[in-house]
């Protein structure tokens, strides 16, 4: 059970943004900081591909609408790779099984991913992008930060990462009303038709 606390962290992280967590992990470990990461992360091919990815998380993760597409696509990817480098983890300590490890890993990663799409949807509710910007930087500092802490103090890391998460679900719900404007506002812009269209065959 040592190892659960990390591989909560890690899934925490990973639903906020899995390409972060997959790069920053691999050069940890590539670095010689730590060597608790597995070296299916330290992989040059997989640096390579995460850290592309997460060039371009980190553009559309800034953009007002482009966001919260960018999250859509991701409800999926998101908690497979939290459960994958959690299971990664689990395997590389041995001191839990990966199928478990895989399993708190891709629910954590899961729940703080629909606490991420649904602040951006809150937030996009407003006109002006620098909440958008703002958010995405404080997100990607706090996995950052966490992810690394989480290496030297697991359990604190664990614990502060579950803060967040309880933090989060809180706010979605605060803010659910705003949520639902925006949904509410896509839904309308897919059932207007583009202009001209519907006006085929009308009377004069």
């Amino acid at each position: 059970m040592s190892v659960l606390p990390l591989v909560f962290t890690s899934g925490w992280a990973s639903g906020i943004n899995a390409y972060a967590v997959v790069l920053l992990l691999g050069l940890l470990g590539r670095a010689g900081v730590t060597d608790q990461v597995p070296d299916a992360l330290q992989r040059p091919d997989v640096l390579i591909a995460a850290g592309i990815l997460f060039v371009c998380e980190a553009i559309a993760d800034k953009i007002p609408y482009v966001d919260s597409v960018w999250d859509a696509v991701h409800t999926v990817i998101r908690p497979v790779a939290g459960a994958v480098v959690a299971a990664l983890l689990a395997g590389a300590h041995g001191s839990l099984s990966q199928l478990a490890a895989g399993a708190v890993g891709g629910i954590t990663a899961l729940l703080s991913h629909l606490v991420k799409a649904g602040t951006r949807m809150a937030v996009n509710t407003s006109p002006e992008p620098a909440s958008n910007i703002l958010l995405s930087l404080l997100e990607d500092l706090a996995v950052a930060a966490l992810v690394v802490f989480a290496l030297f103090h697991p359990v604190a890391a664990a614990v502060i990462a579950g803060t967040l998460l309880g933090l989060g679900i809180a706010l979605v719900v605060f803010l659910w009303k705003r949520v639902r404007a925006f949904l509410a506002r896509r839904r309308q812009r897919r059932r207007v038709p583009p202009p001209g269209e519907g006006a085929v065959g009308t009377p004069r």
